[in-house]
């Protein structure tokens, strides 16, 4: 069995995304690793070439700044690191630049895809999320956020990244068949410093819509409002080693009361589905294998 890990990126450290430790979270159980890399304003390029050259092979590409619908571009970019991987993998294992495996997940994850090797009705695996928001402590808790996405597909160059490279298609539209793994992605996107959260919100913004839009909806200001969330928990457990020294660099202070959740009835609703085993007004980009 063959693994290639894949992945995009973009001026990593202007808007300080943890891309070598996404990479380095997973390097392990792959054999080689594409990276796309956009021609950035900063030293992404050289930081790529640092983390370990031995696996990782460079498709340096321009992104397309004039497609400002829906994050178009990232789908696009998603693809030309999937199309760049030699047809003798077995199984492609993608993670965005702000997005991290913990290392105890890692042998689960290979004995999945050891296990559905031969099935050809598996398209790809699904992995369960964690949501960072505002530092390391807190995690999501509303169901604002995505609670699954397809992580590992198979070399099947008719399957392509979706929409805004959240997940997988293939053929003609069609949903990936699944199979659930016991294993976590932890995402990292919304803790960053404030000062960089919110330069990345405003530049960000700019792949889903116009200026127009921007203007209106973009706070102007020097730092991210962390405060206008509904719902968060506490998070007790440990992070992916990879994450650690980034962790211990942390240059700002968020606090939340967890009394001040705002957790509406249909969430409520939702979570008491749950834990009878009903999944009820979730989006589904997939159909899930039993």
């Amino acid at each position: 069995m063959k693994v290639c890990g894949f992945s995009i990126i973009r001026n990593a450290i202007k808007y300080d995304y943890p891309i070598a430790e996404a990479i380095g979270s997973i390097l392990p159980i792959c054999d080689e690793f594409i990276v796309a890399v956009g021609k950035s304003d900063d030293e992404t390029l050289n930081l790529i070439k640092s983390i370990s050259p031995e696996k990782i092979k460079i498709v340096e590409t321009i992104w397309d700044d004039s497609l400002r619908e829906g994050g178009k571009v990232l789908a696009e970019e998603t693809n030309k690191a999937f199309k760049a991987i030699p047809d003798d993998f077995d199984w492609c294992f993608y993670i965005q630049g702000d997005e991290a495996v913990h290392e105890k997940y890692l042998p689960t994850i290979q004995k999945a895809m050891q296990d559905n090797l031969e099935k050809d009705n598996v398209d790809g695996l699904l992995f369960k999320y964690l949501h960072f928001y505002g530092s390391y402590d807190y995690v999501g808790e509303s169901y604002r956020w995505y609670r699954n996405e397809i992580r590992i597909i198979r070399n099947n160059k008719k399957i392509y990244s979706f929409r805004d490279a959240q997940g997988f298609r293939k053929d003609d539209n069609k949903m990936l068949r699944v199979k659930l793994i016991d294993a976590y992605v932890y995402h990292y996107g919304w803790v960053k410093d404030p000062r960089a959260m919110q330069k990345k919100q405003q530049d960000f913004n700019k792949l889903w819509h116009d200026d127009e839009w921007i203007d209106k909806n973009v706070a102007k200001s020097d730092q991210f409002d962390y405060s206008a969330i509904d719902a968060l928990q506490k998070f007790t457990d440990s992070h992916p080693a990879v994450m650690l020294e980034r962790i211990n660099r942390i240059n700002w202070k968020f606090d939340y009361d967890l009394s001040l959740n705002k957790t509406k009835t249909k969430d409520k609703l939702k979570r008491m589905l749950e834990k009878l085993g009903i999944s009820f007004g979730q989006y589904k980009n997939y159909k899930l294998l039993k």
